[in-house]
């Protein structure tokens, strides 16, 4: 292969001047994830293990093989909502007994883990993802159900975290919970979907409805224990499998689980066993990625620091040049990788990619997408030469590739070109953001100047004269509206990616990804749509 060989020079101004605005936004993204860890505060956390139980992050680290690394996803989730960050949940990608899980750990401390429609939605991304990487899923129990006042959002959509839960062990992907607490009213459907079910003696209760409303319904009276008790459920209605008989000993019998399932990865091993690691330093990808949005920047820069070795075979670096294709491997794992190099995206930059894609599903290669694009070229005369068309070959590849898709999202990423570069809508396995990254229908300055334009022509069509003082205030108020929801948090706290990463860790998390997906079939596809030509 071909290595890359770097021109960053870390000492100029533009170098430094990158770095420290986007170390700036790291240290927005570490004061989140900082809140998110917190849970729901000292007082809670405290009287949570003054009750000898343990924090969800303490049950997944003892979950998980001792020193084996913890992909966590979605941690801002509900950034910028009333919910706190975090969204009372934890998920993430893990190893226990060697096996890669999906895990999902309710977080009791925050409203006593109760459902809200944040928590709901990482709930269902990560079921999503382990349907489509076929990621054996545990979870570990304790909620107190839906978020009451916010019923009318979660009740139906809630309902396919238990059709989702079949649907895994239809498509033999095993199914694990561990009740570490209350699993009340639809949540006790989250053991009673599960393949194994653990409960934990004198702490777990599973019903489907508490001792009171029982009582208002039928007139019963009765106790927590003989309503849904681990004993009973164990003894009794043979809901429970296993009997733990504290939160580590069903911990222990969770992974027991694992390790019989007799699991098997479908894909391919990495092809180099023993990877060698980029040339260059991953320190400085901080300086990398322009502060301003509108400045480009080289992708050869940021591969050179994230694939093996540093090696990089390029697919017509002659043509199409502001979008760079090529081959690689990532931890050893082949990749076929599309990066932007100058935000627009012209004809020839879409053909390419067309041609590159159907390559790479020819030849069963996952795909990397590394996004900086402000979208396809407008104009008259791209629009004469066949743009729409041309940019539709590019998003009908993307579109009906059956390779798995990584996508990182390292600047700007705006209009149509958020599409062709595989954007959420087109269903990545994963999804990254940088924390200076932005992602919108075009920029706030020219979505400001558009709705300028129409207001103007709209007055002069009414003959009215045009309020140029209130122009000012609505571009100004626009452009503050787009910069804040067009945001690496705010989007991620809204879901539409699976985190926002620091850029030195792109590498490792791609290469978590990358094992992630191998545990099912990389298969390209059969055939693509009609391109128009």
């Amino acid at each position: 292969m071909s290595t890359l060989d770097s021109t960053l020079d870390p000492s100029s101004p533009t170098y430094r001047a990158n770095r420290k605005a986007l170390l700036e936004r790291l240290a927005e993204l570490d004061a989140e994830l900082d809140r998110a860890r917190a849970g729901g505060g000292e007082k809670y956390v405290t009287r949570h293990h003054a009750r000898g139980k343990l924090l969800p992050r303490e049950r997944i680290e003892l979950l998980l093989d001792p020193d084996s690394p913890f992909l966590e996803l979605s941690p801002v989730a509900a950034y910028g909502t009333d919910f706190p960050v975090g969204a009372s949940v934890v998920t993430g990608i893990g190893v226990v007994e060697g096996v890669e899980c999906l895990v999902v750990a309710n977080d009791p401390t925050v409203r006593g883990g109760a459902v809200n429609p944040w928590s709901l939605a990482k709930t269902r991304r990560a079921g999503e993802i382990a349907l489509a990487n076929r990621l054996p899923m545990v979870n570990l129990v304790e909620s107190a159900g839906a978020d009451l006042p916010t019923q009318a959002e979660i009740f139906i959509p809630g309902g396919r975290v238990f059709r989702d839960l079949t649907r895994l062990s239809a498509a033999k992907i095993p199914t694990v919970s561990v009740v570490f607490g209350n699993a009340t009213a639809g949540g006790a459907y989250v053991p009673g979907m599960s393949d194994h079910v653990i409960m934990i003696r004198d702490r777990s209760q599973v019903y489907l409805a508490g001792p009171p409303l029982v009582k208002m319904a039928t007139g019963e009276v009765t106790d927590d224990e003989s309503l849904g008790g681990a004993a009973m459920h164990a003894s009794t209605s043979g809901l429970a499998d296993f009997l733990a008989e504290d939160e580590r000993d069903g911990i222990r019998l969770a992974r027991q689980c694992v390790r019989r399932l007799n699991w098997r990865k479908q894909g391919p091993s990495p092809r180099t066993g023993v990877p060698q690691p980029p040339k260059y330093d991953p320190e400085e990808l901080l300086g990398i990625a322009s502060a301003d949005l509108k400045v480009p920047f080289d992708p050869r820069e940021v591969l050179a620091r994230v694939l093996d070795g540093s090696e990089f075979d390029e697919f017509k670096p002659a043509y199409g040049t502001a979008l760079v294709t090529g081959w690689g491997e990532l931890h050893g794992y082949p990749v076929g990788v599309l990066a932007n190099a100058r935000g627009v995206l012209f004809s020839a930059e879409a053909q390419k990619a067309a041609q590159f894609i159907q390559l790479a599903n020819a030849a069963d290669t996952p795909l990397v997408f590394l996004q900086n694009t402000t979208g396809y070229m407008v104009g008259t005369e791209y629009e004469q030469r066949g743009i729409i068309k041309h940019g539709a070959l590019m998003i009908n590849a993307v579109s009906n590739s059956t390779v798995p898709h990584l996508t990182v999202n390292l600047g700007a990423s705006y209009g149509a070109g958020n599409y062709g570069m595989c954007g959420r809508a087109y269903e990545p396995r994963f999804l990254f953001t940088w924390p200076n990254a932005k992602s919108a229908v075009m920029g706030p300055a020219q979505l400001a100047g558009v709705l300028s334009i129409v207001a103007r022509q709209a007055a002069a069509a009414r003959g009215r004269d045009y309020d140029e003082e209130s122009d000012a205030a609505m571009r100004m108020m626009v452009e503050q509206q787009i910069e804040s929801q067009s945001g690496a948090l705010f989007l991620s706290g809204r879901l539409y990616d699976d985190g926002v990463i620091d850029p030195r860790d792109t590498r490792t998390v791609l290469g978590l990804c990358l094992s992630a997906i191998h545990n099912g079939p990389v298969k390209g596809a059969d055939g693509f749509g009609v391109f128009r030509m």
